[in-house]
């Protein structure tokens, strides 16, 4: 489960709901919700233990993904447990990151970091209009926003890489601006709080020839302590819109 700051309820009647919702727990889910995430002191945490169990859709790889469902626009992979190795996990080298070159067909590939606060930028984002990803063919959607985003592999906020064409990908609005930069908020709130360290990684899946992006794959883990950690996948996708994943073009839905 991803850190997150506590929320306070009333002590007596927190006790109560969470006693009730722990009966839930076992009741609907026999047994398969771990109980050493949740925080009986705090409701919230064991709601939410509860509604990730049972609506969270999970799956083993990026292999085993189905296409979008129009609902879902994000799954857990591997229960939630990101793919690192021990190897990989390694404090030796420091903070770092590292960005794969971009392919024959201009496509980014995974973006990997030593996250640490020492890399978190002391100064605004620059221009990035000059950089097209594979894929950029940008349009306005209702409501006067553009469909797409020049979107960072590794946000601007971690590490302050900016217009740098192997992090930069095109994605919807409804993607980054949605569940992509909540995760990526969660993990610098931690690392602003704890100035630990953050396994982190980000893969971009493409099919085929495609030149966008079907999805992305987000995963984190907190170094010194195990406070932090998520593997959730995020549709690259925008509600009322189809999206040819193969050139970049999209129409509204009829």
């Amino acid at each position: 489960m991803a850190y997150k700051r506590k929320k306070t309820r009333p002590k007596t009647v927190k006790a109560l709901l969470s006693s009730l919702v722990l009966l839930l727990l076992f009741t609907a889910t026999a047994g398969n919700v771990d109980l050493s995430k949740i925080d009986f002191n705090d409701f919230g945490s064991v709601v939410e233990a509860f509604e990730t169990q049972n609506n969270t859709a999970d799956y083993s790889q990026l292999e085993n993904l189905p296409e979008y469902n129009g609902e879902d626009e994000l799954v857990t992979l591997n229960k939630d447990q990101p793919f690192f190795t021990e190897e990989e996990l390694s404090l030796e080298e420091g903070a770092w990151q590292s960005f794969s070159n971009l392919d024959r067909m201009n496509r980014v590939g995974p973006a990997n970091a030593m996250l640490h606060k020492k890399m978190m930028p002391g100064q605004e984002r620059g221009d990035i209009s000059e950089v097209y990803p594979s894929g950029w063919k940008q349009k306005k959607i209702t409501g006067g926003q553009w469909l797409y985003n020049r979107s960072h592999l590794i946000g601007f906020q971690l590490t302050g890489e900016d217009d740098n064409w192997k992090n930069l990908f095109t994605g919807t609005q409804q993607m980054n601006q949605g569940p992509m930069r909540e995760y990526e908020e969660e993990v610098a709130v931690y690392l602003k709080e704890t100035q630990h360290h953050v396994r982190y990684r980000v893969t971009p899946l493409f099919k085929e020839k495609d030149l966008v992006p079907r999805g992305i794959e987000m995963e984190a883990r907190s170094i010194e302590d195990d406070q932090l950690q998520f593997n959730v996948y995020i549709y690259n996708i925008q509600d009322g819109y189809q999206i040819n994943y193969e050139t970049g073009t999209s129409k509204k839905d009829s």
